[in-house]
């Protein structure tokens, strides 16, 4: 295959039933719509953590929080306590250094969240990021331009659309395009601030029958007081028991994706002829299971659907890969076959040692089972997941101060996943069989310094310290690195 152009768009906070193609009907996104028509949409499509830096970190890596050690979002509350020049995957090959090994020039425009924002991180030609990883509003933000800093008034989405637009046209040679934007992402204060973008007005009498309302759930508040106590009452998390069933947030929240599939209408048309992906970091619950959030927003962790879902799009002309177009997959894909899959279309052999898995054959035509076992892999520091056509299988730490259960639930007679039926003597078998499953594959993938399971530690921050500490002792911490 010719090397083509490579442009990889990642929503931030986004579950895949959020858009048009995907069968929402109150989310008006034609571009994307159109990009699904022209292409192929992954229906089983998950994420390997739902948090934004560990799942980046994987997209970027082909590994698994266990093995890269991202397992939390990184705090940039903590800036001035980085090591100078500090990022996250500093000593791992990423995917903008492969590629730039095989010809390509790259550039990123958008959120980055893996560390200093400064210097760029390795691999990258061009840098254009946010001055925080973490999205306080999505108007007036610090950008890091190429060494330039400056304050950026606008809507992010529409600042990080130009600089890609114009990155694109000024290439001759084959170029990575990595555009993630930050948004829609759903969380508070941005999604409250009172501001308005020019899409607003479509969902001001939107009634958002797509997103189910209720009681907010009982791990929802757990997980609501832990973190409150574990705060010292410095921090106002009440967001995470508001923003549920708020119409204003959620019509704000529809507003922004409409406005990221204005920008990949803008992106398509400036290469009309590059492999273009479309994806989210992970998920986010809009009040299914009654919690806002992440895989994080409940205790235990959980890793539902709506959480660890997302969208996945890919368009490839007929002429690089020829394969059939406006076609949809149910095999199970994670966001982090990404790094695989683009090494696999361009003659690239994948590490054998990094789980990430090429679904290449699957956008060359080949709509049949691969070798590989139609099952995905995700974890959330003290939970692991199996997801099968037939199940999905939450396994919990062992140990002190972890006396929480198990969740199976299954999805041909239960998709919304609302019965739990671990306990269940009658599927004592599954269980057992799903949790064997899970041991081997992070017993196969895992590096020790980074396995939580085992002892290991996190890079720079987990959102469980306590926890972790009853478990392997008081002088357990994140660290920066492993030597």
């Amino acid at each position: 295959m010719a090397q083509p152009n490579i442009i990889l768009i990642m929503a931030d906070n986004q579950q895949a039933r959020t858009l048009g193609c995907y069968a929402n009907p109150e989310v008006h996104s034609p571009n994307l719509d159109a990009l699904a028509a022209s292409g192929m949409r992954f229906d089983q499509a998950w994420c390997p953590n739902a948090f934004c830096s560990p799942s980046r970190a994987s997209v970027l890596t082909g590994m698994l929080p266990s093995q890269h050690g991202v397992h939390s979002w990184i705090d940039d509350r903590n800036m001035q306590d980085w090591p100078r020049g500090w990022h996250a995957l500093a000593g791992i090959e990423t995917l903008p250094e492969r590629l730039r090994r095989l010809g390509y020039r790259t550039g990123l425009f958008g959120k980055y969240h893996l560390g200093e924002t400064a210097t760029p991180g390795a691999g990258w030609d061009d840098w254009v990021t946010m001055e925080h990883g973490h999205v306080r509003s999505f108007y007036a933000n610090g950008i890091i331009d190429n060494g330039r800093q400056y304050e950026q008034p606008g809507h992010s989405v529409d600042f990080f659309t130009d600089k890609a637009v114009d990155f694109i046209g000024r290439q001759t040679g084959p170029y990575f395009a990595f555009v993630p934007f930050p948004a829609p992402y759903g969380h508070w204060p941005a999604t409250n601030d009172g501001n308005r973008n020019r899409f607003s007005a479509l969902y001001d009498d939107c009634p958002v029958d797509s997103i189910p309302r209720g009681p907010i759930s009982a791990q929802a508040v757990a997980h609501y007081d832990r973190i409150k106590a574990q705060s010292g009452g410095g921090l106002d998390f009440s967001m995470l028991m508001r923003a549920p069933n708020d119409l204003a947030t959620l019509r704000n929240y529809f507003s922004q994706i409409t406005l990221i599939d204005d920008a990949v209408g803008r992106i398509m048309a400036a290469d009309p002829d590059a492999l273009i992906i479309y994806t989210a970091d992970h998920g986010l619950s809009l009040g299914q299971h009654g919690f806002w959030g992440h895989g994080a927003a409940t205790w235990p962790s959980n890793m539902h659907r709506a959480a660890h879902s997302v969208p996945l799009i890919v368009r490839a002309p007929g002429a690089l890969l020829g394969a059939p177009v406006g076609v949809s997959v149910d095999r199970q894909v994670s966001n982090m076959d990404l790094h695989s899959t683009i090494l696999d279309l361009l003659g690239d052999a994948p590490d054998p040692a990094r789980p990430s898995r090429s679904f290449a054959p699957l956008l060359r035509g080949s709509l049949s089972p691969g070798p590989d076992p139609d099952e995905v892999f995700a974890e959330q520091e003290e939970t692991r997941v199996i997801r099968t056509p037939r199940w999905a299988y939450f396994k919990r730490f062992r140990g002190p101060g972890a006396d929480f259960g198990d969740a199976l639930f299954d999805l041909s007679a239960d998709p919304d996943e609302t019965r739990n039926l671990a306990q269940d003597p009658a599927h004592a078998g599954v269980v057992a069989d799903l949790s064997a499953r899970i041991d081997v594959y992070f017993a196969r993938y895992a590096d020790p310094r980074a396995d939580l399971w085992h002892g290991g530690r996190p890079i720079q921050n987990s959102t469980m310290r306590s926890f972790w500490q009853k478990a392997w002792g008081k002088d357990w911490a994140p660290v920066y690195g492993y030597a």
